[in-house]
C-alpha cells in the first residue's frame, strides 16, 4: 500500500499552482538492509517507469555509473529515461589533465564534470527534461541516487535551493532523492524533511540488544532477521496539512524487493494486551441469577408496609393516629391544606443532642482584637 500510494504520487505530479511532490528516501547504519537502500531506490524507479509511456526520468548518478543503471533497466524504459553522469568525473580532474577520449556512451548519458557550478548542474538537469518533453513525455520526474554525495560538492543551502528551484519548474512533475542519514547532522536531515512531501526510512525489524549484557544466541537470530526483512515507514504530508503514516515489511530475495502489508498499531497492542488480562469480564447463568437475586439496602426497609419520612415538623405518632388522611412527608394532606389557611409559619428548632449548649448573650468573638 505505501509503495504504491508513492508510485502513483509521483507519477501524477502536482496541480496546478502546487509544487511537484517530493520524496527523501532515508536509510542509516543501525538497520543491516540499509546497504540495499539503493536497492530500493531502484525498484522505485523502474515501478515509476512502468506506470506508462507518458511518465519519464532525469536520472542524476553519483553512486553507480549510469551504465550500471541501464544494465538493470528493460530495454524498453530506455527511450523514457536520460541520465546525467555525476559519477564519472565529478572534480574534472581526467577531463583537465587528459584529453577527453571519443565517447562511446549512449545518447541517453549526459557527461557533467565541475558538480561545484550548481547553476550549470540545475540547467543541465532542466535541458534533459525538455529533451524527454519534446519526445511527448508529458511528466518528467528527476531522481537523484545520492544526496549525500551532493553535499560534497556544494553547500546545504545552495542544494536546498537547487531542489526547491526543480520544484518549482513547469517542466518537473516529481523529484525524489536518497540520503544517508547517519552521514549528516540532525538539521542537515530536517531541512530535505521539510523541503519534501514524502518521506521513506528504512528500519531495523527487530531492535539490536545490547551485546554486552545479551545472551548471544538471541541477538544471532536478531541480525539473521534484520538481514532479510526491514519495516519500511512512509509519512506522507497532505494537502490540508494532515500527516498519514503508513508501514510496510521490506524484504529483499536475490536482489528484487517485495512489499508485505504489516498489521496495524492498535491490533499489535490488541493482541499483547489479552493474553495478560487475569479475569474474565463474562457473567455465567450462575452468577446473573445470584445477582438478580441480591436485595439491595432500598428494597429491605419498611417490611412491605409504606415507609413514612420524618420531615421535623409533626411527629411520626401524630401521623399514625390518622388514619383516613393520606401520607405524603410525615403531614397529612388535609392537615396541610387547613394550616396553609389559619395557621402561621412557624421555626421548629430541634436539638441535635443533649451536650449542645443553649444560646447566650456571650460574643462569641469577644477575645479577638480587632
Amino acid at each position: 500500500m505505501a509503495e504504491g500510494l508513492i508510485v502513483r504520487s509521483l507519477r501524477d505530479g502536482s496541480l496546478p499552482g502546487e509544487h511537484a511532490p517530493a520524496l527523501c528516501l532515508e536509510d542509516s547504519l543501525p538497520s543491516p538492509l540499509a546497504s540495499h537502500s539503493h536497492a530500493v531506490f531502484r525498484h522505485l524507479l523502474a515501478s515509476l517507469l512502468s506506470t506508462g509511456t507518458g511518465t519519464a526520468v532525469v536520472l542524476v548518478a553519483f553512486h553507480r555509473s549510469p551504465s550500471f543503471y541501464l544494465s538493470l533497466l528493460s530495454p524498453t524504459f530506455h527511450n523514457s529515461i536520460r541520465l546525467l553522469d555525476c559519477y564519472s568525473d565529478p572534480l574534472a580532474w581526467k577531463s583537465n589533465h587528459h584529453p577527453p577520449p571519443p565517447s562511446h556512451s549512449p545518447q541517453n548519458i549526459t557527461l557533467l564534470t565541475n558538480l561545484n557550478h550548481l547553476p550549470h548542474f540545475l540547467s543541465s538537469i532542466l535541458h534533459l527534461a525538455k529533451d524527454l518533453g519534446a519526445q511527448g513525455h508529458d511528466r518528467v520526474t528527476v531522481a537523484i541516487d545520492s544526496v549525500t554525495h551532493m553535499l560534497r560538492h556544494a553547500p546545504l543551502p545552495s542544494v536546498l535551493q537547487l531542489l526547491t528551484n526543480l520544484r518549482c519548474h513547469e517542466k518537473i512533475s516529481s523529484l525524489f532523492w536518497l540520503i544517508h542519514t547517519d552521514l549528516h547532522e540532525p538539521k542537515v536531515i530536517s531541512s530535505f524533511e521539510y523541503i519534501s512531501t514524502m518521506i521513506a526510512s528504512l528500519q531495523p525489524i527487530v531492535q539490536l540488544p545490547d551485546y554486552a549484557n545479551a545472551n548471544i544466541s538471541a541477538s544471532i537470530t536478531s541480525l539473521e532477521e534484520n538481514y532479510s526483512k526491514a519495516k519500511f515507514n512512509v509519512r506522507l504530508k497532505r494537502r490540508n496539512g494532515r500527516v498519514k503514516l503508513l508501514c510496510e515489511e521490506l524484504l529483499i530475495e536475490q536482489g528484487s524487493v517485495k512489499f508485505s502489508s504489516v498489521p496495524s498499531v492498535s491490533s499489535v497492542v490488541a493482541q499483547n494486551l489479552i493474553p495478560k488480562v487475569q479475569f474474565n469480564i463474562q457473567l455465567s447463568d450462575k452468577e446473573r441469577m445470584d445477582r438478580a437475586n441480591v436485595v439491595l439496602p432500598f428494597e429491605h426497609q419498611g417490611n412491605g408496609q409504606n415507609i413514612e419520612i420524618y420531615d421535623g415538623r409533626r411527629s411520626l405518632s401524630e401521623s399514625q393516629k390518622d388514619p383516613s388522611s393520606t401520607k405524603i412527608g410525615g403531614l397529612s394532606e388535609q392537615k396541610r391544606s387547613n394550616n396553609n389557611k389559619s395557621e402561621k409559619g412557624e421555626i421548629h428548632y430541634i436539638r441535635d443532642s443533649d451536650d449542645e449548649q443553649p444560646d447566650s448573650d456571650e460574643d462569641p468573638d469577644d477575645d479577638l482584637d480587632i
